[in-house]
C-alpha cells in the first residue's frame, strides 16, 4: 500500500523504514512516501491519491483536511500516537475514513519523564550544573524537599499514571488517585482515589496522565489552582490543552503553584520538534513561562527512547497492513472513544 508519511523526521524515518521491512518478510513491504511538512488544509494536497496517509500529534486533521482527503481516495489514517485530539473523529467517520492509533508504546518512557522533571524541579540539578560550569559552588537557591512523606496526586491511573505510581510509592510517597476507573495495581499500591477537589487540595505534587477530551479542556484551570495547596509541583507529560496556561501563570506569579513542570504545551504545535534557536520566538504567553526560575519545560520528549519508537513503528505498520488486507482494525479510535479514561 502506498502511504503518505507527513511531519517525520529522521528517527520516523528510521523506524518506520525497518517496521516496514521486518512485517514484510517474503512480501512485498509498503511504499512508505515521507514528507516534512505536516499535514494542514495547505498541505493536503500532497496527499492525493494515497490511500492511506500516517500523521503525528501536530498535524491538523480537521474536517475540511478529511474531506479532502476523502475526495481524493484516501481510506485510512494512521496516527503515530496514543492521543487522537488533532482528528475530527465525527468527520473522519461521515466522509467514510478509518482512524487507528497506537494505543500503548512505552508508558515507562512517559512516566519516567514524569518523575525526572519531579526530580530535578526539587532539586534544582540543571541550575546546579550550570553554575557549577561555572565555576559557582554556592548552595543558595539550590534547597530541595525530601520526597519521601509527600502527598503525590495522580490524575489518569491508567498504565502511564500506574507506572508513575509505582516509581513514587518506591519513593516512600503517599498517592492520591483520581479516574473514572479504578487500576487494580494502583490499590495494591495503597492508593486513595478521591473527588479531584480532594486531591487537589491535599497533593504536593500533581501529574497529569489523562486524554485531551471535550470534557478534559483545561482541566487545571483557575478554579482547580484555587483549590491547590499553596506552593504545589504541577506536571504535565499529557496533554498541553489539559492545563489553561494563562491561570498557571497567575498561579506562578502569586505562589500558589510554586513549581511547574511541563513536556506539552497548548501552543506546540508551531514550537515542538522544530529547531528555532535562529528565531525569534512570536509566542508572548510561551516566552512568559520561561522567565520563571520555578519553571521547567522540555519539548514533548517524555515518549522518545529507542523503545518507544520501535513499538510505536511497529504498531502503525501494522495497523496499516490490517487496513490493505481488509482485516478488522484492532486499533480503531472512534468519537465514542472520547471520554475521560487514561
Amino acid at each position: 500500500m502506498d502511504v503518505a508519511v507527513f511531519n517525520t523526521k529522521s528517527y520516523d524515518r528510521t523506524y518506520l523504514t525497518a517496521a516496514n521491512l521486518h512485517q514484510a518478510g517474503g512480501e512485498s513491504p509498503h511504499r512508505l512516501h515521507f514528507l516534512e511538512p505536516r499535514l494542514t488544509t495547505e498541505t493536503v494536497a500532497l496527499a492525493q491519491d494515497f490511500p492511506a496517509v500516517c500523521v503525528f500529534i501536530n498535524d491538523q486533521l480537521d474536517r475540511p483536511t478529511l474531506e479532502h482527503l476523502a475526495h481524493h481516495g484516501t481510506q485510512l489514517v494512521a496516527t503515530r500516537s496514543a492521543g487522537f485530539n488533532h482528528i475530527d473523529l465525527d468527520a473522519a467517520a461521515a466522509v467514510g475514513i478509518a482512524v487507528a492509533r497506537v494505543p500503548a508504546y512505552s508508558p515507562y518512557a512517559v512516566a519516567e519523564h514524569a518523575m525526572a522533571l519531579i526530580l530535578t524541579l526539587n532539586r534544582k540539578t540543571h541550575r546546579a550544573n550550570n553554575r557549577v560550569r561555572e565555576g559557582n559552588f554556592a548552595l543558595e537557591g539550590l534547597m530541595g524537599f525530601d520526597l519521601f512523606g509527600c502527598t503525590v496526586g495522580i490524575i489518569g491511573t491508567g498504565k502511564i499514571g500506574g507506572i508513575l505510581a509505582r516509581i513514587l510509592h518506591g519513593f516512600g510517597c503517599h498517592l492520591l488517585g483520581y479516574d473514572l476507573y479504578q487500576n487494580p495495581a494502583c490499590l495494591e499500591l495503597g492508593m486513595d482515589y478521591v473527588p479531584l477537589p480532594e486531591l487537589l487540595g491535599r497533593s504536593h505534587i500533581i501529574s497529569l496522565h489523562c486524554p485531551l477530551t471535550p470534557d478534559s479542556y483545561h482541566l487545571i484551570d483557575g478554579a482547580a489552582i484555587a483549590q491547590m495547596r499553596p506552593d504545589v509541583m504541577l506536571i504535565n507529560t499529557s496533554r498541553g490543552g489539559l492545563v489553561d496556561t494563562l491561570a498557571v501563570i497567575d498561579g506562578l506569579k502569586s505562589g500558589q503553584i510554586g513549581y511547574l513542570g511541563l513536556d506539552v504545551y497548548e501552543q506546540e504545535a508551531d514550537l515542538f520538534f522544530e529547531n528555532l534557536s535562529d528565531q525569534v520566538i512570536q509566542d508572548d504567553t510561551f516566552q512568559r513561562l520561561l522567565t520563571f526560575p520555578n519553571v521547567l519545560i522540555t519539548g514533548h520528549q517524555a515518549f522518545f527512547t529507542r523503545n518507544a519508537l520501535a513499538k510505536i513503528a511497529e504498531v502503525t505498520i501494522a495497523n496499516i497492513s490490517q487496513f490493505a488486507k481488509g482485516q478488522p482494525l484492532s486499533n480503531e479510535v472512534t468519537s465514542s472513544q472520547m471520554v475521560i479514561k487514561s
